[in-house]
């Protein structure tokens, strides 16, 4: 199994939107895919069902481990996706420092393995401290979401950095770059930040694939659906496809290693 975090600086840049389409994306492809939410918010429970504040979870786990993680994983209409809400104990997260919750993290992980699951995909909550840093301590790569306002990407070298030391406690770990979110096409200042980041940055540490801001997420978060299926999600759709894409590339190496994506 490959486990991926998905990261960002701060709050409010899409994590959850990227991380429920592009799971949609890969399960759609066939990939047995979890969607974890390991962000205390519960944003992705939330936005796929209402019921998910009564739904035990991810850090229910971390509290007790002995829970049997059929009681937490959640089976969607499609039979390659499931996924997992933030739970009842999220108030968990902030007990202890970065490395106090990294082998129940790997346990969980390894038992999600055990399970038959191709990917793990897990939204996490933004920064790099707490259960964060240890989730993306213990998984096998990390992308990070940035969205596409000028201030924030002056901040994002730093931030690659701080990854790059997460690489001590997990030297596999594969940073796998920088999606840009929430572009405006038609605003100056977005287009012109989102160049700006790409003149920052290697190309290799960019992602092609944009998400742009776009009010068919806020739709689908109403109606409790990944864009993909919305009757006018296909062009969405294709994004997150070009996304899961450049993913397996990049990760071409780990899979030859992990024998996975056993579609």
């Amino acid at each position: 199994m490959i486990s991926i975090a998905v990261s960002s600086q701060k709050g409010g840049v899409g994590k959850t939107t990227v991380s429920i389409n592009l799971a949609h994306a890969f399960a759609r492809a066939g990939i047995r895919t979890l969607l974890v939410d390991a962000d205390p918010q519960g944003s992705v429970g939330l936005s796929l069902t209402r019921q998910s504040r009564l739904l035990s979870g991810f850090y229910d786990y971390l509290t007790n481990p002995s829970i049997p993680l059929d009681r937490l994983i959640v089976p969607t209409r499609l039979e390659t996706f499931s996924l997992m809400a933030s739970g009842q104990a999220s108030d968990y997260e902030a007990g202890g420092g970065m490395g106090a919750h990294l082998v129940r993290v790997r346990s969980f992980l390894s038992n999600v393995s055990a399970r038959g699951f191709d990917l793990c995909l897990i939204d996490t909550a933004a920064g790099l401290f707490g259960v964060t840093g240890d989730v993306i301590a213990s998984s096998d790569a990390v992308m990070v979401l940035q969205q596409a306002e000028p201030l924030g990407i002056r901040s994002v070298p730093k931030l690659l950095e701080g990854l790059n030391r997460l690489r001590v406690s997990n030297p596999s770990l594969s940073v796998l770059g920088v999606c840009l979110t929430m572009v405006q096409h038609d605003l100056a200042e977005s287009t012109g930040a989102a160049a700006a980041l790409r003149q920052l940055l290697p190309p290799t540490m960019v992602f092609n694939a944009e998400i742009a801001r776009d009010g068919l997420y806020v739709r689908a978060s109403a109606r409790g659906l990944p864009v993909g299926s919305m009757e006018d999600g296909a062009e969405a759709q294709k994004v997150f496809d070009a996304l899961r894409i450049e993913i397996e590339t990049k990760l071409q190496p780990a899979n030859s290693r992990h024998s996975t994506y056993r579609s």
